[in-house]
């Protein structure tokens, strides 16, 4: 099995994030023939311009990374009931150019129970336009335990982050496999 690429995108910037931290912990874990990237440019991605010539280079990098990873997974949390600015305008740089197109995708969510929903249908929504393939069974509900100030990850989360890499990369040997179908 060749290795593969993940992408891990948080539509968090706030310092000390649960979502980052989930990501970060993904990254951490080790997981023989996954190399993971933690994309850390949301804070400077410049405003989306449609048809901007030439693409801004933060913007160039991200959709680069985007192209070169085999699946993406976000994590992000939920503002005015929907998905964060920041994340939406990271969304909107690969519209035009089809870097998601067929890319497996999941979300991690740390969201506490009975909150999160309108993130995760706006997430849904816009993956959908970019051609991007949800892998449901990789989008995982993490628990967060916040004990003495600290926010930390379940007992449970290690099981289920590496649960998650397993249906990515599943995924992704699909995509493979049917690319070579194609040929």
């Amino acid at each position: 099995m060749a290795t593969i690429r993940l992408l891990l995108i948080s539509g968090s910037t706030r310092n000390g994030s649960s979502n980052t931290l989930a990501l970060r912990t993904l990254h951490e874990l080790d997981h023989p023939g996954v190399i993971t990237e933690l994309y850390d440019g949301l804070p400077t991605l410049p405003a989306f311009i449609p048809y901007a010539d030439p693409v801004p280079a933060a913007a160039a990098d991200l959709l680069t990374r985007v192209s070169e990873a085999d699946a993406v997974v976000f994590s992000t949390p939920e503002y005015a009931g929907g998905l964060p600015g920041a994340l939406k305008n990271l969304l909107d740089w690969t519209v035009g150019g089809g870097q998601l197109y067929e890319k497996p995708v999941a979300w991690l969510d740390v969201a506490s129970p009975g909150r999160g929903a309108g993130a995760r249908a706006q997430l849904q929504t816009v993956l959908g336009y970019v051609g991007a393939r949800v892998v449901d069974s990789a989008c995982t509900q993490l628990a967060l335990d916040r004990a003495d100030g600290a926010v930390t990850l379940s007992v449970d989360a290690e099981h289920q982050l590496c649960a998650a890499v397993g249906h990515l990369a599943s995924a992704v040997e699909e995509v493979k496999d049917e690319s070579r179908l194609h040929r």
